[in-house]
């Protein structure tokens, strides 16, 4: 590895004296502008030494350390973590705390699922999870599989089986007259949050979940299972949370307040009165376990698009397929350790700028988290080694560990509504949740930040050769290489955005499901979220393991070194801008995009008259000018630059609703949410589009008019600098 370190920083140097072209080669002119700084040379030396500086080697280290054993957010092991985590950002030079929150969750007590029908089959499980080789798997603190914020509960009833669980699969139920009122409901990961198969589950009636993975997802349909290949082998069991994070994320007694220890109660809610709380037993099993209840389903065919890769016809039920769920959770409020690491500014440092990773896993967690853990340390090592030389970012710059964000974004959110008036100046969060299972680059953000991604990518060297944004353009191409995603989506970087406006590579829109949620769709901070993606068939279960992301993630850590470099340079870019470099332009056509596509889905729900679009078309257009004209004041900045930042800063802020959205005000931001049927995938301009998800034309007129007014709030930010 020290020979491609070496190249890495040669590479570096290059680009802090040169030009690169799209050609890989460059030229020796002087050094090309970067949007948001007076003095690019020397915001290019900064960066060229930064960059130079993230080690694969030292990356392989860090995971392996914190990957030796399973760390179940709360655990002693989960504190080890954090400890380690704290020591590094501390040799760094970063001010450091580990920060407690005391949250209600949940841990297994005991989980059974057996099948009680029909006579002489059986299956006792969740069966262990277990292949050949693997040196983790039996370590017996692995945790058995089960789902975070079920409750407690008994059912047994024959099965009928729901395909993914969305509203769609339920209505398609309902048409072959299958009524699951009373059942036990057998559900397949992929398509929407597991929290929302459970939340349709309930609203049809549903005795319990039940939650599997299907070999056509993330199985052998896809290729080899592991540990021959990447793939979900039979016995392994995707974890989760199932809470209802579309209500509202973090702990489910304290929305919109921070669980200190100091909390009295009477400030808190309690769980059975909690939105985020579901009201129905739900567990998952692997494919191994859920193959004889699919087997001896009657009933109907499923419609052929529900079938799996099982070999066997799929039917949906009822029965004769019978089972009996008995779940003992052992619900406690628990310590969560967030670790908190700053650098204060030199010139703004009430304005924040935050980078972060949450720490905590289902079992292991090479992937999910702890390869964006390790490229977090590695670029905090690189700011270190900026500190050392004397250099100070211009705004205060926060590394987060978060913790607990497993079971419902909770170290993340309460931190947040921890420093809700702190973080009022707060120029961009970054994040970053599954760094490595793979090569393929991928990103998301708000529109404004779009761009500065894509900056961001062409200066920083890739393992293939080239930069980042040229592998990345490469791999956009209709004819690149292709990846798999696991069966249930962990974040939005790997999906196309709803709307594309520019001819460039695709930066996704930010749903939920990542630390991004409170930042962004609470208190509306800028913010992103990068990874880097491959064939990943292990997700939250017990094989996501040092051993699987050596074979088959990343054995070299070179994507982890990559996307130390991206994630580190987002940070420093950021504190150190003389301007802030968002791009409203984008946010305006992006936004436009958003109204046209929703006014032609009114026009065919209602007709061309029923909905009057006339005020949030204005408005919308209204903020695309206001964006294009300050993206020319940003290029050509004043001396003085803090009137215009503050112009920049509130149109985002200028994007929240204080009643927040219907049914769920805890989400308080206009453009981007959580879908309620979809859980993780960003739904755009939500209260609108929701309203005519459901048909509610009233409900539609009233969003129309809060969108439009929150546009105009924002465009007149940006028109207020003059």
């Amino acid at each position: 590895m020290k020979l491609f370190s070496s190249a890495i920083l040669s590479f570096a140097l290059f680009l802090s004296g040169s030009s690169a072209t799209a050609g890989g080669k460059a030229s020796s002119a002087a050094a090309p502008a970067i949007f948001g700084f007076r003095d690019a040379v020397a915001e290019q030396s900064t960066e060229s030494r930064f960059l130079a500086v993230p080690d694969s080697r030292l990356a392989e280290e860090h995971l392996r350390i914190l990957t030796k054993d399973p760390h179940m957010a709360g655990t002693v092991e989960d504190r080890a973590t954090a400890d380690y985590v704290a020591q590094k950002f501390r040799s760094a030079g970063l001010d450091t705390q580990i920060v407690e929150y005391k949250v209600w969750m949940n841990y297994p007590a005991e989980i059974r699922v057996d099948m009680t029908a029909p006579a002489g089959i059986e299956m006792h499980g969740p069966t262990r999870e277990r292949v050949d080789g693997d040196p983790y798997q039996d370590d017996p603190r692995v945790v058995v599989p089960f789902n975070g914020m079920s409750p407690s509960g008994d059912a047994e009833a024959e099965v009928v089986y729901a395909n993914y669980g969305t509203p769609e699969d339920f209505e398609k139920l309902e048409k072959l007259k299958i009524d699951v009122r009373g059942k036990i409901v057998l559900v397949r990961y992929g398509q929407n949050f597991r929290g929302v198969k459970v939340f349709v589950a309930q609203e049809h009636g549903a005795a319990g979940v039940i939650i599997y993975s299907d070999p056509a997802d993330d199985g052998w349909r896809r290729g080899d299972k592991y540990p021959e290949g990447p793939w979900r082998p039979d016995t392994a069991v995707q974890r989760g949370s199932v809470g209802y994070m579309f209500e509202f994320p973090g702990d489910p007694t304290t929305p919109g307040v921070a669980s200190l220890p100091s909390l009295p109660e009477s400030q808190r809610i309690s769980p059975q009165q909690s939105a985020q709380m579901p009201k129905i037993p739900v567990t998952p099993l692997s494919y191994h376990d859920a193959w004889p209840v699919l087997q001896h389903l009657g009933g109907p065919d499923s419609p052929r698009e529900w079938q799996g890769a099982l070999p066997f016809t799929y039917h949906v039920g009822p029965g004769p397929a019978k089972l009996r769920m008995h779940l003992r959770q052992d619900y406690q409020f628990r310590t969560l350790w967030d670790v908190i690491g700053r650098v204060r500014g030199r010139e703004l440092p009430e304005e924040w700028v935050v980078a972060g990773n949450h720490r905590d896993a289902w079992v292991y967690g090479a992937v999910d988290p702890n390869s964006g853990t390790a490229a977090m340390l590695e670029a905090v090592h690189g700011v270190g080694d900026l500190l050392k030389s004397g250099w100070k970012p211009k705004r205060t710059l926060i590394f987060a560990s978060w913790d607990g964000e497993e079971e419902g974004l909770m170290g993340s959110t309460e931190w947040v509504e921890q420093h809700e008036s702190e973080l009022g100046n707060a120029a961009a969060y970054f994040n970053m949740d599954v760094a490595v299972s793979g090569p393929k680059f991928g990103a998301s953000a708000v529109p404004s930040l779009k761009q500065f991604l894509r900056d961001i990518t062409k200066v920083v060297p890739s393992p293939k050769g080239g930069t980042v944004y040229e592998a990345w353009q490469k791999a956009a191409l209709p004819d690149g290489p292709s990846t798999q995603s696991p069966a249930e989506a962990i974040g939005d970087s790997r999906r196309l955005p709803v709307a594309h406006v520019k001819s460039d590579v695709s930066v996704g829109d930010l749903g939920s499901g990542s630390d991004y949620t409170a930042f962004l769709q609470h208190l509306g901070i800028p913010s992103s979220d990068v990874s880097s993606s491959g064939a990943y068939g292990v997700y939250h279960s017990a094989f996501d393991d040092f051993a699987w992301f050596k074979k088959f993630g990343d054995p070299d850590f070179v994507y982890v070194q990559e996307m130390a470099r991206v994630f580190g340079l987002e940070a420093v870019r950021m504190a150190d801008a003389d301007v802030l470099p968002y791009d409203y332009e984008e946010y305006g056509k992006e936004t436009i995009a958003y109204v046209d596509a929703a006014h032609k889905r009114a026009e065919d729900k209602f007709g061309e008259h029923v909905l009057d679009f006339g005020a949030v078309n204005a408005a919308a257009r209204h903020f695309e000018a206001a964006g294009v004209k300050i993206l020319a004041r940003q290029r050509n900045p004043p001396q003085d630059a803090a009137k215009l930042n503050q112009a920049l800063r509130g149109a985002e802020r200028a994007m929240l609703t204080e009643q927040g959205l219907p049914h769920r005000p805890w989400f308080r931001h206009v453009i981007y949410a959580p879908g309620e049927y979809t859980g993780y995938a960003a739904v755009v301009i939500p209260g609108v589009n929701e309203a005519l998800d459901k048909g509610d034309s009233e409900r539609a007129r009233q969003q129309l008019a809060a969108l439009a007014a929150a546009l105009d709030r924002a465009a007149k930010a940006l028109d207020g600098y003059r």
